[in-house]
């Protein structure tokens, strides 16, 4: 019995880049504290019958007119939102994502409890024109994060109705391999010794001052320069060749696949933090040496996606 019910469920549930919530996918129940009220306008009536109350035929009545417009308002605040996927950033495998709905609608929505099945509960109020809800999703594995359905339910305006509707729009996050821990060193860069080291820089001509960087030496830092209160800068030097390095897949032969990409991660990270020109090896993928956040999200990327069928 539950199966067919959900199958009829599902067909009705909006889905794709643009769901739609109409009446035929908003449902709406009394809640307890709405069966409460009920209750209390029973024994309202049969007070007001045996004593001929014609002061509590009006005030029964009145309680009454008051709980179907909270069902009303309760329905409407729902019915006719229009729900959009929006893009939501990139995390590491353990951290939590934070999926990007656009609710669309020409009136305002009040107290639109959201949630995606396994995440937690977001709770907002949507202006006229439109608002955006954060939906945080655990993201427990590499690749791309696709959650489930969207539950959307509400108890405005007295909390004595609760009216639900389920969707299933295109959320999608790219989830990052999560990075090694601990102090990884990176492998030996060109013009440098073999002795695991971090790449550093060839001290040939001065080439000018930039921005410090977390992970700059603190000899190349411009000290006469903080000293006389201007921002942190750090020196550098020419010889950029002097600081390639290549993050190669086969260079870890030791470790296993998801050990390998935890590890390439890692170095990524610490290479673009200290302002290294690198680049990354995989198996029929290549990204040559480079630099900026731009080769970052290309590299992470790819690692996120390696060896999945999902590519996208």
């Amino acid at each position: 019995m539950a199966r067919p019910f959900q199958a009829w469920l599902d067909a009705r549930m909006p889905r794709g880049e643009e769901a739609v919530l109409t009446h035929r996918c908003v449902y709406i129940l009394p809640t307890r504290q709405g069966l409460f009220f009920a209750l209390v306008l029973v024994l309202l009536l049969i007070g007001s019958i045996n004593y001929a109350i014609g002061l509590g035929f009006a005030f029964t009545f009145l309680l009454a007119g008051l709980g179907l417009v909270s069902m009303l308002h309760a329905y409407r605040n729902l019915a006719g939102l229009v729900l959009r996927p929006g893009k939501a950033e990139a995390v590491f495998a353990g951290q939590s994502a934070l999926l990007r709905l656009r609710a669309e609608s020409a009136v305002p929505r009040f107290a639109l409890a959201a949630q995606v099945e396994g995440g937690q509960e977001t709770v907002a109020d949507i202006p006229a024109g439109g608002g955006e809800l954060l939906l945080p999703f655990p993201a427990a594995r590499r690749g791309v994060l696709r959650p489930g359905k969207l539950r959307l339910a509400t108890g405005f305006p007295l909390g004595l109705f609760r009216a639900w509707s389920w969707a299933a729009p295109d959320l999608s996050c790219l989830v990052y391999p999560a990075p090694e821990e601990g102090n990884v060193p990176l492998p030996p860069g060109a013009g440098e010794s073999a002795g695991g080291s971090r790449p550093r820089r060839v001290q040939d001509d001065f080439g000018g001052l930039r921005e410090y960087r977390p992970g700059d030496s603190p000899r190349h830092v411009a000290w006469k320069a903080a000293a006389r209160g201007e921002r942190l800068l750090t020196k550098e030097f020419a010889g950029e060749a002097g600081r390639l390095l290549w993050l190669d897949w086969h260079d870890l032969a030791a470790l296993d696949a998801e050990a390998r990409l935890s590890r390439l991660t890692r170095w990524v990270l610490d290479a673009d933090g200290a302002g290294l020109a690198y680049g990354l090896r995989l198996p029929g993928q290549e990204f040559g040496p480079a630099q900026g956040d731009a080769h970052r999200r290309a590299c992470l990327a790819a690692l996120a996606l390696f060896g999945l069928e999902e590519g996208a």
